[in-house]
C-alpha cells in the first residue's frame, strides 16, 4: 500500500519522532546529543519552526513544534537529517543510513491534547526506565518549560503560556501536569504518531481533511459492503 503524504499546516503543532534505522543508536555520548542540539536550533531559525518540546533518547527523537509555514517542518527535518548524518558518519568513522526512512509526523489539536503531548515526550526518560523523574534527564525540555532553566531553543507555545500570569506559577502549574497520565490518551498519542493521522476530536480531523484532502481515518479493511465471499 502506498504511503499517505505527510500533512503539515501553517502554525498547526506538529508531534514527530524519528528514529535510528532498525533502533540503531544515534547518539553515544553527550557530545552527540549537544551536536544535534545544535543544529535543530540553527535549522529550526533558518526555516521558521517554533520548538515547543523534545526529547532526545539514544536512538530516536521526539520534537512538537509549529512552523510558520506548511513546508517549514519538512525543510528542518531533512536539513537536520543530512547534517547530522554527516557528523555521525565522520565521528564513528560509519557509512551508510541512520534514520528509518522518513520521519513520523502528525497535526495535533491544541485543546486537551497539546499539552498532553508535552508531557508524553518529556516522561519518554521516565518510561524507558532511564530515570525515576523528568527531571532527572539532561536531554529534554522538561527543565525549560517545568523549572525556568533558559533556552534559545524554545519557543512556548500560548497554551503553556496560558496555564499561569507569571512564570514561576506557570511552571508549577506545568509540574502538576505530570502527576498522573490519561493511558487512553497516551495511546491516542502513540496511534497518531504512527499513523501519521491527526491527533484531535472528530471536528478537528475532519478540519484538517477538508483543508488537506487526506482523510484523517484508517481505511477499513475487508471486502466493501454487499461483495460477497468467492465461492
Amino acid at each position: 500500500m502506498a504511503r499517505l503524504p505527510r500533512v503539515h499546516l501553517a502554525g498547526v503543532p506538529e508531534h514527530i519522532i524519528q528514529r535510528g534505522n532498525n533502533r540503531q543508536l544515534c547518539f553515544a555520548c553527550d557530545e552527540d546529543f549537544a551536536a544535534y542540539a545544535h543544529w535543530l536550533k540553527e535549522y529550526a531559525n533558518k526555516f521558521q519552526v517554533h520548538m515547543h518540546a523534545w526529547v532526545f533518547m539514544t536512538n530516536h527523537v521526539h520534537l512538537l513544534c509549529s512552523a510558520s509555514n506548511s513546508s517549514g517542518i519538512s525543510l528542518m527535518m531533512q536539513s537536520m537529517g543530512r547534517q547530522y548524518v554527516r557528523y555521525f558518519n565522520q565521528r564513528y568513522q560509519r557509512s551508510g543510513t541512520l534514520w528509518e526512512g522518513r520521519f513520523k509526523s502528525c497535526l495535533v489539536q491544541e485543546e486537551r491534547y497539546l499539552l498532553a503531548v508535552y508531557r508524553c515526550i518529556e516522561m519518554n526518560p521516565v518510561r524507558a526506565g532511564m530515570v525515576a523523574s523528568p527531571a532527572d534527564y539532561s536531554w529534554s525540555s522538561y527543565a525549560i518549560n517545568a523549572l525556568g532553566k533558559t533556552s534559545a531553543l524554545c519557543k512556548p507555545h500560548s497554551c503553556y503560556l496560558a496555564l499561569a500570569k507569571n512564570d514561576a506559577e506557570r511552571q508549577q502549574a506545568y509540574r502538576g501536569l505530570f502527576s498522573q497520565m490519561d493511558e487512553a490518551l497516551l495511546a491516542d498519542i502513540r496511534s497518531a504518531a504512527k499513523s501519521g493521522m491527526a491527533l484531535g476530536n472528530e471536528r478537528f480531523k475532519q478540519e484538517v481533511a477538508d483543508l488537506t484532502g487526506r482523510r484523517q481515518h484508517p481505511e477499513k479493511r475487508g471486502r466493501p459492503k454487499g461483495q460477497s465471499k468467492p465461492a
